[in-house]
């Protein structure tokens, strides 16, 4: 019987490789990965991540698990806006986690964060155990982000909410062919220079194009299970912020 396959950037390959390939690309970069975010994106995607907290309004007490979320960066936004709070990172990739847990204990986060390798497709985590769940830039990474989706509706208690931030489309078809001439021609390039390594963005911004725009995406939450699901679009399209909850 043949092997399903999916998407890896524009390359189609067996469904069993996706998560190796994808381990070892943000392994190879992880030393540079925050780096990067800042000079692709001119420093923007922190201010995605500042609308995504404040749509998200952390309370104090509140348990995030962040999926894919790699050196931290969204957690720490979480814990100092909520004041008082504890975050579960799991990430496939444990360069990435060891790269976090770095900037928690120089930031002097550590006491409320855990640290844990994890694929989002069979979470290791019980049923109803986070108030909130969170993955950013990660989503398009999964072989199979329905199955990320319904372990993230597991995992949430009820009355617990995903926030979904990922790149998306501009649904202005000139503006999406000028961002396309800027992803394709510079963001390799810089991974060149600053990453050593121009491979792994060019893969970054291949799957940005093979993901779901906001409107098909936003039926897959409700697939899940999701309730008043809805989504909100920055900087005209290019990144799109998805929430739903476990009611």
């Amino acid at each position: 019987m043949s092997e399903d396959t999916t998407h890896f950037g524009f390359e189609t390959v067996p469904e069993s490789e996706k998560a190796g390939r994808v381990q070892g690309l943000f392994g190879s970069v992880a030393s540079k990965y925050d780096i990067m975010n800042d000079a692709m994106s001119f420093g923007i995607h922190r201010i995605w991540k500042e609308a995504m907290m404040d749509w998200l309004a952390p309370r104090r007490g509140q348990r995030l698990l962040d999926v894919a979320g790699g050196t931290g960066d969204v957690s720490f936004k979480f814990i100092e806006r909520a004041g008082e709070a504890e975050a579960v990172v799991c990430d496939i990739t444990e360069p990435m986690l060891v790269e976090g847990r770095k900037r928690a204990e120089a930031e002097k986060l550590a006491a409320s964060l855990d640290w844990v390798v994890g694929d989002a497709m069979a979470l290791p985590f019980p049923d109803n155990s986070f108030d909130v769940y969170t993955i950013s830039f990660g989503i398009r990474n999964v072989t199979r982000p329905q199955e990320a989706l319904n372990e993230a509706f597991r995992v949430l208690k009820p009355g617990g909410r995903l926030m979904v931030l990922e790149f998306s489309q501009i649904p202005n078809e000139l503006m999406q062919k000028v961002y396309d001439l800027y992803s394709f021609n510079i963001i390799p390039q810089m991974g060149r220079v600053i990453a050593g390594d121009a491979d792994s963005y060019q893969y970054l911004v291949e799957s940005i194009r093979n993901f779901p725009d906001q409107e098909t995406f936003l039926g897959m939450l409700r697939k899940a299970g999701f309730e008043n699901a809805s989504y909100r679009n920055l900087s005209m399209g290019i990144a799109a912020l998805h929430s739903g909850w476990k009611i």
